[in-house]
């Protein structure tokens, strides 16, 4: 599963809206947390935060305002309290 996420390399499809990679990812996503999560939950806690992970350096090259860190740390925060569903992942890890 680790390779695969490395294999969609997010922070690239900066021509991807929000809508469309959660369109994208959510399926997927969910499928994993659904079955492996029955099993290993715990394990599967890391990989869903370097999906967040990838999602922040998606953020950043995206949108030139939130180059900094710390903006980009804001509006996400402020993202994951606004839309708390949006990923499917961020049920069980909002953070990074």
């Amino acid at each position: 599963m680790s390779e695969q996420v490395r294999s969609w390399r997010l922070h690239r499809r900066t021509t991807f809206s929000e809508r469309d990679l959660a369109q994208w990812l959510n399926p997927i996503v969910s499928g994993w947390m659904n079955y492996n999560g029955r099993f290993y939950r715990s394990e599967l806690y890391p990989l869903l935060r370097r999906i967040n992970v990838y999602l922040v350096r998606w953020m950043r090259k995206k949108y030139k305002r939130l180059r900094t860190f710390k903006k980009a740390l804001a509006a996400w925060d402020r993202t994951t309290r606004q839309y708390p569903r949006f990923f499917a992942h961020w049920r069980w890890v909002p953070e990074f």
